[in-house]
């Protein structure tokens, strides 16, 4: 059985944003329940690290202009012939609503960065060994504490994401679906096309391959090289075949 690997890259930075968000609320969303200080730090410290990426450029704008923009992507595809109507208006109603959502939401991550036991944390994560017990002693206590009341906790910080996760799901969707996968050739491991406007690329090679793509590129071109997982001994064939979707 053939083993395909995924890669995506980003064409812009609002895309590379969002992606790294997607990819920190996976683990949030993925986390165990929280019973000790390995769990406990694994889960605050994604939090931490998403509440920086936060911090940087205008992410609910971002957000909303391009809900906007899929709006108006979906009304054209109202008068393709044989395009079912009734779902293209159910998705840009579900567009209009989490808008809305996102628009009257608190400032993103705010809620979170008020919370006294995550502000502790963050202010010792940078420190080496910087939360054990003696230097986090509030950390210790809620430790103890029931699972249920944990778990609650839990519960309600990811509670306050729910507007930007709502929104980015659904983005990242539209823009993953509008792109269809085709048979490419690289050259002695090179590939290279015209970006045209598009946000995201998505390339799949089998793990037999043993390679992995180096991709630059930007809204106008791209450039993809292939190089082996083992630098010494691994070797790129003259003609690769390989999968690749531009969203």
């Amino acid at each position: 059985m053939t083993t395909t690997v995924l890669f995506e890259h980003p064409l812009n930075e609002k895309v590379r944003t969002w992606l790294r968000i997607e990819f920190l609320l996976g683990q949030l969303r993925g986390c165990p329940a929280i019973t000790d200080h390995l769990s406990a730090l694994s889960f605050l410290r994604n939090l931490g690290e998403l509440l920086d990426v936060f911090e940087r450029g205008e992410l609910r704008t971002d957000l909303l202009k391009e809900l906007e923009k899929q709006q108006q992507k979906l009304l054209a595809w109202r008068d393709v012939p044989g395009v079912d109507e009734d779902v293209v208006n159910a998705l840009r109603d579900t567009l209009k609503r989490q808008a809305s959502t996102l628009m009257s939401a608190p400032r993103l991550g705010q809620q979170l960065r008020e919370d006294r036991l995550i502000g502790l944390v963050r202010q010792r994560l940078s420190i080496p060994g910087g939360c054990c017990s003696f230097d986090l002693p509030t950390l210790h206590v809620w430790l103890h504490m029931p699972q249920e009341t944990r778990d609650q906790q839990v519960a309600s910080w990811l509670q306050t994401l729910s507007p930007l996760e709502d929104a980015l799901k659904s983005i990242l969707q539209l823009i993953r679906q509008s792109g269809t996968f085709r048979s490419q050739t690289s050259i002695n491991g090179f590939y290279q096309d015209n970006a045209e406007g598009n946000d995201l690329l998505r390339l799949e090679l089998t793990l037999e391959d043993a390679l992995y793509p180096q991709v630059s590129g930007h809204k106008s071109r791209y450039a993809i090289r292939f190089l082996p997982l083992d630098s010494e001994r691994g070797e790129v064939p003259a003609r690769l075949d390989f999968q690749l979707a531009c969203c």
